[in-house]
Parts: C-alpha cells; sequence; structure tokens
C-alpha cells in the first residue's frame, strides 16, 4: 500500500520523513522475481521532497524488529533515525532523511529478532568506502555519456557474426606506476593506458574481472559485497563510466564479470542480513559452498531473483556494459556441485539440480535479451547441462556464449606432451570438433589457468626456450583458426614468465626481448588476421564453418582443416605442423581447384621464428590427397602454423 506523507509541519518535526518510492505494483513483482529495476526503489536515493533536499532510504529486511541508519551525520547513534515498516508483504524499511547529502558514510542498524544488535551496509549501494572501511556511501551515479555512436552500431558489431577476441584483465594488477608499485591504478590511469594499446594489439573486447566492491584483495574480486558499487579502489563510479566509454569511443566492447552464484560472510554483507537466512539458503548443504567458504543464493525466492537480475540489468543500463560474463554457473546449476553426495542437498523430487537457480538463470537472460540491444551474455560453465546457449522458448538457458573449458582442457593437455609423445594424444586436437557446434562457444584461457601452481601459458610448453616460444605460438594459431570465439588473460599474450600475481604489474620489461616481443606480434597478427578473415568469424557457431582434410597423420602430429567463410573465395586452409621436425614436400589435399598463398607462418623470423616460411603461390596439382581431386605440396615449418588461402 502507499505510504500518506505527513504534512509539512510535521516532517519538519521528524528526523525521518514517510516517504515512498515502492507502490503496490513494485510490492507484486519483487516478491514474484520479476522487479528488474529494484535499484531505482531500494538503496539510497537523493532526491527532493517538498522542495527540501534528502536522500530516501529503501532496505529489505523481512524479519527485523527494526531498522534505523546510522552514520557519522549522527554520531552513529541506532536510536536517532529510525526507518518505517511498509504496511504490506514486502518486508521493506523506508524513510526519508532530511538535509542528507553526497558523500555521507552510512550504514542500517538492524535489530534481530533473537536480540542481536546488527550493522549492514546497503545492498543497493552505489559506492562503498574503500577497504579495509566498510561503510556505505550515498552517491549520485549520473553522468553524462558520450558512446551514443558506439551504442547505435552495438548490435551489429557485438553480434555473434562479427569478430569477438576478448582481453581479460585484472584491473588492480594489469599495470601499475613503477613510481609507486604498491598501489593500483584509477579508472581514468587504466583508460590513458589501457585503450591505445587493446587498439594496437586488436582485440575487439575487454573483460573486466570484477569491477563491483568487494572487501578482500586476494579474492581478485570474486566475494562480491557491493553489487551495485563501483570498487572505490580505483576511483569515483563516474571515472569507471569514463572508462568504458573511452573504450567505446574506440569501438572496443567491455564485458564485465559478474558473480550472482556465491557471496562472502563479512559482517557487513549480506550474510544473514536481517538476523535470518535472507539472501542465502537456511540449510547449508545448499547455502554454503566448501570449495570457495562462501554463501549460495536462494534462487527459490522470488525477492532474490529480484535483486539479481535488477543487479545484471544495472550494470548494462547505468554502466553501459556490452556483456555480462557470468562466473560459476556450475556450481549453481547442481547442488552436489564439488560436494559428496551425502553432503548435499536435493530439490523436491529429489535431484540435484538447482532448479531454483535454472529458472533465475532463463529469467536473466530473458530480460538482458529483451531489454538490451547488442548485449551479450557468457557462462562460465564447465558441466555438460544441456542447452545452456540455446533459447530459453526452446528449452534452453537463453546464453549468448559458453567457455569451452572441455577444448582447453584438452588442448593444454595435448601442448604439454613432449612432440614425440603427441603421436599418442593426437586425437586430443581433433575431439573437440564432436560437439564444437552443440553449444556457442567461446575459448578461454583464462586467468583460472596460470595461477595455483599449474605455470604460466609459456612454461606450460616443453622443451628449450626455442620450441617452447614455437610451441606457444602454434597454440595461438590454432586456437584463432578453430571455430568460436577467443578469450586471452592479459600476459599470455607477452609470454609472461610467471604465474599471475595480482599484487604487482604484469612484467612488461619483458618486451626487450625478441622471444616475448615476438609473441605480442603473433598475437597481434592473430588478432589481424581473426579480424580481417571472414572465413575465421561469420559462421564460427556452425559445421558449415569447419572441414577437416586430414585429421590422422598422428605419426607425424600434422593437421590440415579448411574454414569456410560466406563466399568461396573466403576460404583458408590451415596446416599445423606440432614437431620440431622441418616437413619437406608435404602434400595435402585442397578444397578446390585454386592458386594457394600463405597468408601467415607462426615460424616467420619476426615473429621469433626459424623463418621456414613459403613465399610465392602454390599450384594445384591434379593428383588425390586425402579424398580430394586437387592437391599440392608445401613445407612445413617446425612446431610452425601455417595459413594459406586462394588468390585469383
Amino acid at each position: 500500500m502507499k505510504v500518506p506523507n505527513k504534512s509539512v509541519s510535521e516532517k519538519q518535526n521528524s528526523a525521518v520523513w514517510i516517504y515512498s518510492l515502492f507502490t503496490d505494483f513494485d510490492t507484486s513483482l519483487f516478491l514474484m522475481g520479476k522487479h528488474f529495476r529494484l535499484y531505482e526503489k531500494l538503496g539510497a536515493h537523493l532526491i527532493r521532497v517538498d522542495e527540501v533536499e534528502g536522500t530516501f532510504f529503501a532496505v529489505w529486511a523481512p524479519n527485523a524488529l527494526s531498522v534505523s541508519v546510522v552514520g557519522n551525520f549522527n554520531g552513529w547513534n541506532k536510536t536517532a533515525h529510525h526507518l518505517y515498516r511498509k504496511l504490506d508483504s514486502s518486508g521493506i524499511w523506508e524513510g526519508f532523511i532530511p538535509g542528507l547529502g553526497q558523500g555521507e558514510v552510512y550504514k542500517y542498524a538492524i535489530k534481530a529478532t533473537d536480540g542481536r544488535d546488527l550493522e549492514r551496509g546497503d545492498p543497493f549501494a552505489r559506492k562503498w568506502e574503500h577497504p579495509p572501511h566498510t561503510a556505505s556511501i550515498i552517491w549520485d551515479t549520473n553522468y553524462s555519456w558520450k558512446d551514443k555512436t558506439w551504442l547505435n552500431k552495438r548490435p551489429k558489431s557485438n553480434a555473434l557474426d562479427q569478430p569477438i577476441s576478448v582481453y581479460e584483465l585484472h584491473l588492480g594488477s594489469w599495470r601499475r606506476d613503477p613510481a609507486e608499485p604498491e598501489r593500483v591504478l584509477t579508472y581514468k590511469e587504466i583508460a590513458d593506458a589501457l585503450v591505445p594499446y587493446v587498439m594496437d594489439m586488436g582485440f575487439t573486447h575487454v573483460e573486466f574481472m570484477p569491477v563491483m566492491e568487494y572487501p578482500y584483495f586476494p579474492s581478485w574480486g570474486y566475494q562480491i559485497t557491493g553489487y551495485f558499487a563501483a570498487s572505490s579502489r580505483h576511483g569515483t563510479p563516474q571515472e569507471l563510466m569514463y572508462l568504458i566509454e573511452q573504450l567505446h569511443k574506440n569501438n572496443i566492447a567491455v564485458i564485465l564479470d559478474w558473480v550472482p552464484s556465491h557471496f562472502p560472510g563479512d559482517a557487513h554483507g549480506l550474510y544473514e542480513f536481517d538476523g535470518s537466512h535472507l539472501y542465502e539458503h537456511a540449510d547449508m548443504r545448499k547455502g554454503f559452498h566448501p570449495d570457495w567458504k562462501s554463501y549460495i543464493f536462494n534462487y527459490d525466492r522470488g525477492e532474490v531473483r529480484s535483486f539479481l537480475i535488477s543487479n545484471a540489468l544495472f550494470w548494462l543500463e547505468l554502466y553501459h556494459a556490452d556483456g555480462l560474463r557470468v562466473d560459476a554457473v556450475a556450481s549453481m546449476l547442481y547442488f552436489d556441485f564439488s560436494r559428496k553426495e551425502e553432503e548435499a542437498g536435493t530439490n523436491q523430487y529429489g535431484g540435484s539440480d538447482n532448479l531454483g537457480a535454472i529458472t533465475f538463470l532463463k529469467d536473466l537472460n530473458e530480460a538482458v535479451y529483451t531489454n538490451y540491444k547488442g548485449v551479450q551474455t557468457i557462462a562460465e560453465e564447465s558441466s555438460t547441462f544441456p542447452g545452456v546457449t540455446h533459447p530459453v522458448a526452446e528449452g534452453g538457458l537463453g546464453f549468448g556464449l559458453k567457455w569451452m573449458m572441455g577444448w582447453m582442457n584438452d588442448t593444454l593437455k595435448y601442448f604439454k606432451n613432449d612432440p614425440l609423445n603427441r603421436k599418442y594424444h593426437h586425437h586430443q586436437l581433433t575431439f573437440s570438433i564432436t560437439y564444437a557446434f552443440s553449444e556457442k562457444f567461446m575459448m578461454p584461457f583464462s586467468h583460472d589457468e596460470v595461477v595455483h601452481g599449474k605455470s604460466s601459458m609459456i612454461y606450460k610448453m616443453p622443451g628449450d626456450e626455442w620450441q617452447k616460444f614455437a610451441n606457444l605460438r602454434s597454440l595461438y594459431t590454432y586456437m584463432f583458426t578453430q571455430p568460436g570465439s577467443k578469450l586471452l588473460f592479459m600476459g599470455n599474450e607477452i609470454a609472461q614468465n610467471s604465474e599471475w600475481n595480482f599484487t604487482k604489474s604484469l612484467d612488461w620489461h619483458l618486451l626487450q626481448y625478441d622471444s616475448h616481443k615476438g609473441m605480442q606480434d603473433t598475437v597481434r597478427a592473430l588478432n589481424h588476421l581473426y579480424r580481417t578473415e571472414p572465413a575465421l568469424y561469420a559462421n564460427n557457431y556452425s559445421y558449415d564453418s569447419f572441414e577437416w582434410i586430414n585429421a590422422d597423420d598422428q605419426l607425424q602430429s600434422v593437421y590440415v582443416y579448411i574454414r569456410k567463410g560466406p563466399k568461396a573465395k573466403d576460404t583458408l586452409v590451415v596446416v599445423l605442423n606440432l614437431t620440431p621436425v622441418l616437413r619437406e614436400n608435404y602434400r595435402i589435399g585442397l578444397p578446390f581447384k585454386a592458386k594457394w598463398k600463405e597468408i601467415f607462418n607462426s615460424d616467420a623470423l619476426a615473429l621469433f621464428g626459424s623463418g621456414k616460411v613459403n613465399n610465392g603461390l602454390y599450384l594445384p596439382q591434379q593428383e588425390t590427397c586425402h579424398y580430394r581431386e586437387y592437391s599440392m605440396i608445401m613445407d612445413l615449418p617446425p612446431l610452425g602454423s601455417v595459413v594459406l588461402k586462394s588468390v585469383k
């Protein structure tokens, strides 16, 4: 019901004025899990009431005995500014405090039914204090955006039939000022350095590891307490908007890591928010994640689904994000994820599927794709759950893309083998094509692969220094010429020697060495190849885009395949020689009669290769090979990869 306003005279004698932004319709949507703009109603809002400026507060705490706003402005007095409970089923407490403005710190003082006095941050706060401080901050997130040109063309440029090459980075450790190595860069400082770098390297997208406020720096942002706030470690919300705007002005899309799977138990956060298990399951077989020592959202509650979907749309609406990479989806889908059977909860039918999470993910994707043109959602999902990227109307979860974790694991296992032994593991590289088009896949070499003793990408490779770099150049060539979109974590493009260390900058000084500079040049060249050759992106998620010429030369560890574009003239032939042997006069079958030219060779001298490149044109010969009428002979560089294109 609508809360009646007090008269002006009554208000002026009250510390908190009765006021409401929440209607009966809002309440209905909220309870059903269908309110996707809660950030417009809950939290702290700078408004004017009866010509008086101040802040309106609203918080969901249905099991609280009382709620008040505390902060420096009232000496953290729990009795000075009590909120009013709405006289409906919403469980929302609200009120307007006149004179309270931008920059004031605050928390909610909550009296729980068990007698505990709790102090919680605002789940909808737009800004928080710099950790380790934990108070919320009243903040206006208005911004005068200047990226309309990008937003207008985003439906085309961010579509799945366009190149998607993602540079994943952690804002706190991508780069630091050498004069102040302990200090993380601000959003504006990052913009000044990152935008020209991404443009030069040819990536189409950046993916930021979580930018939402989080208390513990070693969590990398994956333990969030402030879901609606840009981390104050790097500056204000408006400064993050500036970073995103600068990327957009230079035609670079922005993906944000988003964590609707779990949250930490910090005293100022969501756990037991009003003294009860409000956001999390009360049954810890469903509500606690043993791997991450964090709490799992109760997706069965409509209010929780409304909170999370509102949060997703908040980042798309207010921060103009072009995509959300949804973290740990498999852990959401199954109650027995990373648990022993006897330690896991079940659904009402006795199964392990988390039906509330499935409903939530479907509602999320429908809300995103209905409301925002040209935006993509990406699932980090490692299970065999069917239809992750299939439309909701067809029974799928509705994601745009899914990380191809099986491909990533098989590929790294293969390349770790000594080249002499690769013949025994040949089909670790061919197997992925058997399922490559069952979903719309993104091929990731992410931060998870270069931490916790897994070693850096370059030191996963066998052999001496030259062989390590040759192997990694061929691995990246294989990745960029396989069906699917691409993702590289920062440092992978320069063959960072050490594992990722979130406490310091990448080792940019390595670029003084030819081997590392050659790796960076390789990634730059592959991005250029990927973006300019339609065969590598236009039909990425269709069987029509790929065909084997030779998948069975395991004795020589050679692979030959075709990438197909919309037109015959777009066709590419890719040849991988994954042993350190120069294979002279190697015959390959051709997809059709044409002259062929080498347009990329990972063994080029400029890339720190041995220089076994093929200049000039290859002429087709009418000699059957690989069941094809025409073929040709070429030299295959050691541990090298070649891309050929037909010419007139």
